[in-house]
């Protein structure tokens, strides 16, 4: 079935961005090529200003477009103080080849990713409370093109099972399944007392922005939206906090207990998260398999992948029920 995950992304050279931005928003400008994995994304310079000019891959659907700007939009009149890219203009659309793209002009945040950072550990915990603040930001939020399945969704593992056989061997796909059969045993007996809600679902380190002191200031990269379970929010970002650490527990500890600080769960969501930490990085490692056969020029798709099978092979050989003790007595002390 045709989607985001397996359509080419767009392939316009700069010279073309720049005159779409100008055909369409009437603004000229200088144009760089950011790094995307399923979009096309220039950074945009005009008259000492930027902006973010972002087509959208041709299989991206316009509600789920509007779903993105109506979030933003609802975050924003919550709490003002969260950096959220703000979509200045409304959705356009060129057809080229045949095929329609969707174009949006898009506020550039200030600030450094947290992936190009050194934060230290009480920056983590500083990070877990900006994510609780974001959090309670998007409480009451919905629409319609939320409540859909997507790959990236936590509860998608049937769709993880699907693309195991695009692994590199048996080893891999035994791990996977573990964690799987894990998940369907820890997880799914209690899901029906976890909240559900619209998520960001993507609060990776790439998404994230810091400012000179260290504090977390913005989140960006909507396009991952979904109603799922509320936890999920901060077990995303504790799994890619925990990637290429020597004692990944600690970082994603500080980050939790920051979270629980401001947006606190329950028992049975904290005995759910590491569980889902570990789904999360599943979804990661079997999409960047699948992903990476068919465009295999795009190197984003696998760039954090070898820290997540360390990180899977490690837990795999650990006590997970210790893992979960520590987590709820933690957040509950």
């Amino acid at each position: 079935m045709k989607s985001v995950f397996n359509t080419p992304p767009p392939k316009f050279s700069k010279e073309e961005a720049s005159q779409i931005a100008n055909d369409l928003f009437d603004i000229n400008i200088y144009t760089h090529d950011l790094v995307s994995d399923r979009d096309q994304i220039f950074l945009c310079i005009s008259d000492k200003k930027k902006y973010i000019l972002k087509i959208s891959n041709p299989a991206e659907k316009q509600l789920v477009l509007e779903m993105q700007n109506e979030a933003v939009k609802f975050i924003k009149r919550n709490n003002s103080d969260i950096g959220v890219p703000l979509q200045l203009d409304g959705i356009r659309s060129i057809e080229s080849d045949g095929t329609i793209y969707y174009i949006r002009l898009l506020e550039y945040l200030d600030g450094t990713f947290l992936n190009n950072s050194k934060p230290d550990l009480p920056s983590y915990e500083r990070l877990g409370k900006f994510l609780g603040s974001f959090s309670y930001s998007l409480v009451g939020f919905n629409h319609s093109a939320a409540d859909r399945e997507f790959d990236w969704d936590i509860r998608s593992t049937h769709l993880i099972y699907k693309r195991l056989n695009y692994l590199n061997s048996n080893e891999e796909r035994n791990t996977i399944k573990y964690f799987l059969k894990k998940y369907e045993s820890k997880v799914l007996p209690i899901k029906s007392k976890l909240r559900m809600s619209v998520i960001h679902n993507d609060g990776n380190d790439q998404n994230l922005l810091v400012n000179d002191t260290g504090e977390t200031t913005g989140i960006i990269d909507f396009g991952d939206m979904v109603y799922t379970y509320q936890c999920s929010e901060i077990a995303v970002s504790m799994a890619y906090v925990a990637l290429g650490k020597q004692d990944p527990m600690n970082y994603m500890y500080k980050v939790l207990t920051g979270y629980c600080s401001v947006f606190p769960l329950s028992v049975i969501e904290l005995k759910s998260l590491i569980y889902l930490v570990c789904i999360r990085l599943c979804i990661s490692v079997t999409m960047s398999s699948w992903r990476s056969k068919l465009f295999p020029e795009n190197k984003y798709l696998s760039v954090s992948q070898n820290d997540a099978w360390e990180f899977l092979k490690k837990i795999k050989n650990d006590d997970m029920e210790l893992w979960c003790n520590k987590l709820i007595r933690d957040c509950e002390s």
